[in-house]
C-alpha cells in the first residue's frame, strides 16, 4: 500500500487531498511521523523522522493522530483481498504482504493478471492505491513494487534482473542501512554493481554473518520462501514519551494500557504466552529489562499487568523516557494447558492458586464477548476504568 496511515486519513477525509499530509506524534515532544503523504514526501520528509524536524521542513503541513483500530480494519480488508487469489500470503506489516500465486493460475492467470486484478479489487473495494510488484523472488518482487510508487505496477523478469538491479544505489538492499551505505560509498562501493563485482569473501569479510546473503542480494538471488504464517516470537508495545515521567501511579496507568493491547493483540492472533518483559529507558538512554516466566500461559491484560507492575518495582526509582511490555514464550490457543513444575507462589507472589484459576476462569469466559464489542466498535469501548479519559494520542506503538 502507498503511504498507508496517510492516504486512509485523505480517503475519509477528501479535502486533505493533494495537500502535505503526515500520521504522527505531536511536534512539541518526541513525536515521529509514522506516515506521510507523497506531498509530504516532496520536502523531504519520512517515516520515522522526528515530527519537529518535519514542521520545520513544511510548516504547513497538517499533522494528523494515528488511529490504528482503523488502519487495522483497512488492513484486514487488503489481507482478505490477497487470500481470495492464493493461500500463500506472508503479511510483512499492516500495509505489505508477499504472495505466492504458484498453481493459482487456472483460476485467475498468471502472476501479472493476479497482481492488476488485486490492484483492481482493493481500489474497488477500499478506495486505496496499492503498488504491486512482480517477480521470482521475495527481494526482487519487492524491489519492483518500491520503484514505480505511487500506484505502480512493475514486472521485473528473470532475464532483466542484472538491468535493473545494477544502477540502484546499494540503501536498495536488505540490511545495508544509512552509516552502511554511507561507509561502503567511502570505499567506492555506489550501486549495487559495485558490490556485486566485489569478491563474495571480501564481502563476507566486511559483513560477517550476514555477508553472503548480502552478496547472494547483489546477485539477486534470493532462495525464501513465502510463508503464510509466521511464528511470532513475542508481542509487545512501547512508548517513548514527549516528557520524561516520574510518576509511578501515572506510569502504571500507561502500562495497564500496554498490557491491556498486548493482550488483545495475542488473542487476536490466536496466541497466549507465559513469559513477561518490561522495557524501561531512562533520560540517559540506559535501558532496563525486567522478565518473568508465570505458570501458566495466558492472554488476560490483567494477568500480563499483574506481572508487568510487580516487575516495575523493580525498576530504580526515577524518571523514565520509555516504558513497555512484550509477551514471548507464545503458542497456539488451541495447544493443551500445560502447567509449570512449580505452584503458582513460585512465580506469581502474593496470590494462590485457587485465586489465580477462579480470576482466570471467570475473565477467559466473559473476554471473548468484550473483545466482540472491541471489534465492532473499536478497543477503546471496553477497558478498564483506570484508563477512562486516555485518547488515541496515548496509544502506544506495537514492538512486536
Amino acid at each position: 500500500m502507498d503511504a498507508f496511515y496517510a492516504s486512509v486519513e485523505v480517503r475519509d477525509n477528501p479535502s486533505l487531498a493533494g495537500l502535505p499530509v503526515c500520521v504522527g506524534g505531536p511536534a512539541s515532544g518526541r513525536g515521529v511521523v509514522s506516515a506521510a503523504s507523497y506531498e509530504a514526501r516532496r520536502f523531504g520528509i519520512h517515516s520515522a523522522m522526528p515530527t519537529a524536524v518535519a514542521r520545520r521542513a513544511c510548516p504547513d503541513m497538517i499533522l494528523l493522530p494515528p488511529d490504528f483500530e482503523k488502519y487495522t480494519r483497512v488492513s484486514s480488508q487488503v489481507m482478505d483481498i490477497f487470500r481470495r487469489y492464493t493461500p500463500l500470503v506472508e503479511p510483512l506489516s499492516l500495509d505489505e504482504a508477499f504472495l505466492d500465486t504458484t498453481g493459482c493460475e487456472r483460476l485467475f492467470g498468471d502472476s501479472i493478471e493476479i497482481g492488476r486484478a488485486i490492484k483492481q479489487d482493493i481500489l474497488r473495494e477500499t478506495g486505496l492505491v496499492a503498488s504491486v510488484g512482480v517477480a521470482g523472488s521475495k527481494f526482487i518482487a519487492k524491489l519492483a513494487s518500491d520503484l514505480d510508487k505511487p500506484d505502480g505496477f512493475r514486472v521485473i523478469r528473470p532475464d532483466d534482473v542484472r538491468e535493473v538491479l545494477d544502477p540502484l544505489p546499494i540503501s536498495r538492499i536488505f540490511g545495508i542501512g544509512e552509516r552502511t551505505a554511507k561507509r561502503l560509498e567511502a570505499q567506492g562501493i555506489e550501486t549495487i554493481s559495485d558490490l556485486a563485482s566485489r569478491p563474495r569473501a571480501e564481502v563476507v569479510a566486511g559483513f560477517g554473518a550476514s555477508g553472503g546473503w548480502v552478496h547472494d542480494l547483489a546477485h539477486g538471488i534470493d532462495s525464501r520462501r513465502v510463508t503464510p504464517r509466521r511464528q511470532e516470537k513475542s508481542h509487545g508495545m512501547e512508548r517513548t514519551f514527549s516528557e520524561d515521567i516520574t510518576d509511578r501511579d501515572e506510569l502504571r496507568s500507561f502500562l495497564l494500557q500496554f498490557c491491556e493491547e498486548v493482550a488483545f493483540g495475542l488473542r487476536d492472533r490466536g496466541l497466549r504466552g507465559r513469559t513477561v518483559t518490561l522495557k524501561a529507558r531512562s533520560p540517559d538512554f540506559k535501558t532496563v529489562t525486567r522478565t518473568r516466566t508465570i505458570e501458566t500461559p495466558t492472554g488476560i491484560g490483567a494477568r500480563i499487568y499483574s506481572v508487568a507492575r510487580e516487575l516495575l518495582e523493580q525498576v530504580p526509582a526515577g524518571p523514565l523516557r520509555l516504558i513497555g511490555v512484550s509477551v514471548s514464550s507464545l503458542e497456539d490457543v488451541r495447544a493443551p494447558l500445560q502447567r509449570g513444575l512449580f505452584g503458582a507462589g513460585a512465580s506469581d507472589p502474593g496470590r494462590t492458586r485457587s485465586d489465580w484459576l477462579a480470576t482466570r476462569e471467570k475473565l477467559e469466559r466473559i473476554t471473548p464477548s468484550l473483545d466482540k464489542l472491541r471489534r465492532r466498535f473499536g478497543r477503546g469501548t471496553i477497558q478498564p476504568a483506570r484508563l477512562l479519559g486516555r485518547g488515541a494520542s496515548d496509544r502506544p506503538s506495537d514492538s512486536s
